[in-house]
């Protein structure tokens, strides 16, 4: 006997890596990124809602395993994610994820994506975001201090998202530049090769820096940072993982998604525990204030929280409505009668 074709509700739009590809393509990274952008920020602005955790992470010697689920009690989301720094030695990604929503109502997964694309989508859109509302106005220029995977799309989003003409890269290893400079080269950035970090920041308003190893490290020392710029550190994402020195920090006005997540893998987890941040999504509703003067450092010490990845999901689900981007898996066991799973299984034989 043949196996019984599933009900239309037992498939599950799985968007591959392949279909994620084409869809950026579709929509155009620029827009893509704005959109997401968008989403990210209307998420932002009802944060209430959603149910927040620090991610469940395994760490080992070598790296980090994570999963990151909030809800805002219609939709379920998570992200599975890890991020092994000295996965390039061998040819592989330091960081690969695949993500999920479900239905609160039924329990039923309505998405399954691939999401070590969107991820740096999405942490590229909310770092511009946070750029956007943080940074002195006017910014044109940023300096990109780590040229690995992140960098290309931190680029493009702050030039779709908050304007910024020039791009200054630095990467220890010049080859990365190299790559970074030549993937943008059509980007119609001015694009701008240095030899040190120090180069890097001349003349920056917005400060990028994305490194991948896992250790306490400095990146910007206190005397190469002046008045008046804005940090966006997305490296230090895990405990033991840090790029600013502490004189930065207590120089800085900072702010984050989740404290009680940043404490533990920010660059904050450099200072005292009561140490005062801003949570990012109250500067953006009004009920706290952002860059207040032309002298101040705002620091946004982004770690990446699953609201973020909520909203990247669902911008997916809803940007796939009506393309052929995603295969429908059978992945759902669906039999006609509810209680009677067993028999859909004898029949099958």
């Amino acid at each position: 006997m043949s196996n019984p074709t599933p009900s239309a509700k037992a498939f599950v739009p799985f968007v591959s890596v392949d279909h994620m590809m084409k869809l950026i393509h579709h929509i155009g990274i620029a827009p893509m990124l704005r959109g997401i952008c968008d989403r990210i920020e209307d998420d932002f602005r009802r944060w209430p809602l959603f149910d927040k955790t620090p991610r469940v992470a395994s760490h080992s010697d070598v790296g980090v395993i994570e999963l990151m689920p909030t809800s805002d009690g219609d939709v379920y989301g998570f992200k599975y994610v890890n991020g092994h720094p000295d996965n390039t030695k061998d040819g592989l990604q330091t960081v690969t994820a695949f993500g999920l929503l479900s239905d609160v109502a039924s329990g039923y997964p309505v998405l399954f994506s691939e999401m070590t694309i969107l991820t740096a989508l999405r942490t590229a859109a909310t770092s511009a975001l946070a750029a956007r509302v943080l940074a002195p106005e006017g910014s044109t220029v940023m300096a990109m201090i780590g040229n690995g995977a992140q960098s290309e799309f931190q680029s493009l989003a702050m030039q779709a998202i908050v304007g910024i003409s020039e791009v200054r890269l630095f990467d220890i290893d010049p080859a990365a530049t190299e790559k970074a400079a030549r993937n943008l080269v059509s980007s119609g950035l001015k694009i701008t090769q240095c030899s040190s970090a120090e180069e890097a920041i001349l003349g920056a308003q917005i400060i990028t820096t994305c490194t991948a190893d896992k250790q306490y490290a400095t990146i910007l020392t206190d005397n190469m940072v002046g008045a008046g710029v804005h940090i966006n550190a997305i490296g230090g994402d895990c405990p033991g993982k840090t790029e600013l020195a502490p004189a930065i920090l207590h120089r800085a006005d900072i702010f984050v998604e989740y404290p009680e997540q940043t404490r533990i893998e920010g660059e904050i987890q450099q200072l005292d525990a009561d140490h005062p941040v801003t949570e990012f999504w109250e500067v953006l509703t009004g009920t706290a204030k952002g860059r207040t003067n032309e002298k101040q450092i705002t620091l946004f010490d982004s770690v990446g929280f699953a609201i973020e990845d909520f909203s990247a999901l669902c911008y997916v689900r809803d940007a796939i409505k009506g393309t052929d981007f995603f295969t429908p898996l059978d992945m759902l066991a669906d039999p006609d009668d509810p209680r009677d799973l067993f028999g859909m299984v004898a029949r099958a034989k």
